[in-house]
């Protein structure tokens, strides 16, 4: 079986994450910081990693060195809500196997695991059709709008910088959360 370890800061995608790979034939762990994932690793033994670049407040890029010395055949997805051409050679030339941007969607995940090796039974056309809903886009982006500002104290001026919008647009944001059904 393959063995995959998630360390995601975001539990609620984390969880949705473990969830659906499971269906797909991992045994997942999940891991919410820097600071244990490592020992996790250890512990777990993944065949695979999804690891995301921003960890509270750390960064996820420092964690691949550490994650393949001590893993040197794992394979490893970096997800980030932040993708950029630079952070995706950075990623690859520290040692990731493959860079995705979030929101990513089951498939995109399924097929980036699958071409690590043929550890998987099925061939990519193989799986089986994904029929679940695919994760609103209002409500990802409410979400990683409130992470920002919880890594920011409640700051909104600054959590505006950091997203690059402006602070009354974001303020508007803030005030509609969408529901999970809401497009």
């Amino acid at each position: 079986m393959n063995k995959l370890l998630i360390i995601e800061d975001d539990s609620a995608l984390s969880t949705i994450l473990a969830r659906r790979l499971t269906r797909h034939g991992f045994e997942c762990k999940t891991c919410d910081n820097a600071s244990d994932s490592l020992l996790m690793a250890r512990q777990f033994m993944p065949t695979h990693i999804v690891l995301d670049m921003k960890l509270a407040q750390s960064n996820g890029l420092s964690l691949i060195k550490p994650l393949r010395l001590q893993l040197p055949h794992v394979y490893m997805v970096l997800l980030t809500g932040f993708a950029s051409i630079a952070t995706a050679v950075e990623a690859i030339r520290l040692g990731a196997d493959n860079y995705l941007a979030k929101p990513v969607d089951t498939q995109t995940l399924l097929n980036a695991l699958h071409s690590s090796s043929t550890t998987f039974s099925a061939e990519p056309d193989e799986f089986e059709a994904i029929t679940e809903q695919p994760l609103n886009p209002k409500r990802l982006e409410w979400e990683h709008i409130q992470q920002v500002l919880a890594n920011n104290n409640g700051n909104v001026s600054e959590t505006a910088r950091q997203l690059g919008m402006h602070r009354r647009t974001l303020q508007r944001k803030l005030l509609k959360k969408p529901t999970a059904d809401n497009r």
